[in-house]
């Protein structure tokens, strides 16, 4: 509990009496616990806000360095994935369509489908060349 951020007196508590942020602590210290290599996290900061999945994505990537694990990182927030993952791989329809080093997926995509969510992200500030094109059909 220690490890992930949590403090002796919350295992007493009820899981109504705990944060989001909390919650997501408590689910990687039950993953921990059986000592795990790979641990798959599947949208496991979607419902978090800004800070506290800054916090928790720092928490993973402390662990992953610390116990050399090694995480299925799932998840529908390419900003995260390009944050979190070494390799990343597109699905679409539930079938892979792109696979590779997260920069050369995020500098240089191959598939159609992979440039239309990458322009689908949203931006701090509007590029004005950038059109509006729907996504490919599966």
């Amino acid at each position: 509990m220690h490890r992930v951020g949590l403090l002796p007196e919350h295992a007493e508590r009820y899981p109504h009496q705990f944060s989001g942020g909390q919650r997501q602590r408590i689910a990687i210290a039950r993953a921990l616990s059986l000592s795990p290599d790979f641990i798959i996290a599947d949208e496991a900061v979607s419902a978090l806000d800004v800070s506290v999945r800054a916090q928790v994505l720092n928490l993973l990537v402390d662990l992953q360095e610390e116990r050399n694990l090694t995480f299925l990182f799932i998840s529908h927030d390419l900003g995260t994935v390009r944050q979190f993952a070494d390799r990343v791989a597109i699905m679409q329809g539930g079938m892979l369509v792109e696979e590779g080093e997260t920069e050369q997926i995020f500098e240089d995509p191959r598939e159609e489908y992979t440039k239309a969510l990458l322009r689908a992200v949203p931006r701090m500030t509007p590029r004005s060349d950038r059109r509006r094109r729907p996504l490919p059909a599966p």
